[in-house]
């Protein structure tokens, strides 16, 4: 697809070692400028950075604040590449016309699998046993080590992974129970509880899949830990928020948790090798894993294709399906025509005014299509060829108006 823009100046920013799929696929693409570093970068460095760039790739380390965002004068579209989005602020890039994509399915089965294992671990008690031998005891031993089979799952937050660990802990013989804040049909024979207390108070395993909001910050807490059933084994491989991890340690060392697996954390080092400490270290059966719940070579390869393509979808021909800020809207290419996206607020009489606008400068339409979502509108107009450049500059002067591109 050839773009008014042309690509060999459309510069592409990919960071946190995302996989080289992804590289592959913008190079397949026509795109030539692509910087691909393997670290995160700070706010002031992406600040310092992002002015002519027109496409990001992250991960979860790197934040995309409002003030990196105002800084990118030129930024397109940001890829997560990851499940979450908190890292992004998403109501600046509405606010910019920003479109934002991540991979909300690409590694769900990674993490479901590791939460099955880490169940598994943990209700055998293989992590104290695992240190016995690595300093040199023998000790075979039955007490307190248990099958799945019969146990009750509680899935904390049931979307993409958590309905997942419920079909898996199901096949496995489990009872699942499961608690949102919205209600969800059930999968299999899982049964959604009334309240947070309600589950905690029944579950062998707890297994966290909460985004790390404002509502969710520190839910597992003294008061909550007081509500689960004695000896339950703890698994958070949500966000490292979700838990305060005090007092997980307190609830371990009362024997009020008889486990725990920890995948992330409220501070973590940016850069592999950095130092790093937690309240939960050198306790007997806790699994502490760097943050690498999705890290297959599986997930990180279709993660890196299924950003990119949708990167690539939007910016050669408008398509936002899967975006996170812009509404999404799938569209035919037409040929010979140009066509001009229009991210505007949503108020009344927009698109009246771009047709009048238009109109009045005897400019033909052959194609238009609208979305709306809240309080942003997304117009995609396919125009006469004959049409001139100046129609951009026309439709930049319609009140509400946010960004305006002229695609080809």
């Amino acid at each position: 697809m050839s773009t008014s823009y042309p690509k060999s100046k459309l510069n592409v920013l990919l960071l946190e070692n995302i996989s080289d799929e992804a590289v592959q696929e913008f190079r397949n693409n026509g795109y030539e400028n692509i910087t691909h570093l393997k670290t995160a970068l700070t706010e002031d460095e992406l600040v310092s950075r992002i002015a002519n760039v027109h496409i990001l790739g992250i991960r979860s380390k790197t934040h995309v604040t409002a003030k990196v965002l105002e800084a990118a004068k030129k930024l397109l579209a940001v890829g997560c590449f990851c499940i979450g989005t908190d890292q992004v602020d998403i109501g600046a890039a509405i606010r910019m016309g920003v479109v934002i994509f991540n991979a909300p399915y690409s590694n769900t089965r990674s993490v479901a699998e590791l939460v099955i294992g880490a169940a598994i671990m943990l209700i055998r008690r293989i992590p104290e046993k695992n240190g016995l031998m690595h300093a040199g005891t023998w000790m075979k031993d039955a007490r307190n080590s248990h099958e799945l089979r019969g146990k009750t799952m509680g899935v904390v937050g049931y979307g993409n992974i958590g309905s997942q660990v419920s079909i898996m802990a199901e096949s496995l013989g489990m009872k699942v129970v499961f608690y949102d804040t919205v209600k969800k049909l059930p999968l299999g024979n899982a049964v959604q509880a009334g309240s947070l207390a309600d589950l905690l108070g029944i579950a062998d395993i707890i297994s966290i899949h909460t985004p790390g909001i404002a509502s969710t910050a520190n839910m597992i807490n003294e008061s909550t830990l007081a509500m689960c059933k004695q000896g339950a084994i703890l698994i958070n491989y949500a966000r490292g928020e979700v838990a305060d991890l005090g007092a997980v340690s307190r609830a371990l060392g009362t024997g009020a948790l008889s486990g725990a697996a920890i995948d992330v954390y409220p501070d973590e080092p940016a850069e592999n090798g950095a130092a790093f400490s937690c309240a939960l270290q050198q306790m007997p059966n806790v699994l502490l894993t760097p943050h690498i719940g999705g890290s297959t070579e599986e997930a990180q390869v279709n993660i890196g294709q299924d950003v990119s393509s949708k990167l690539v979808a939007f910016v050669d021909t408008g398509i936002t399906t899967g975006s996170l800020s812009v509404p999404e809207l799938s569209l035919p290419v037409q040929e010979n025509t140009h066509r001009i996206l229009h991210v505007h607020k949503n108020i009344p009489g927009v698109l009246s005014a771009i047709n009048s606008e238009l109109s009045l400068h005897n400019i033909n339409i052959l194609g238009q299509y609208l979305k709306t979502k809240d309080e942003i509108g997304y117009v995609v107009l396919d125009i006469d060829r004959k049409a001139s450049r100046e129609v951009a500059d026309l439709l930049n002067k319609v009140k509400g108006t946010i960004k305006v591109r002229l695609l080809y």
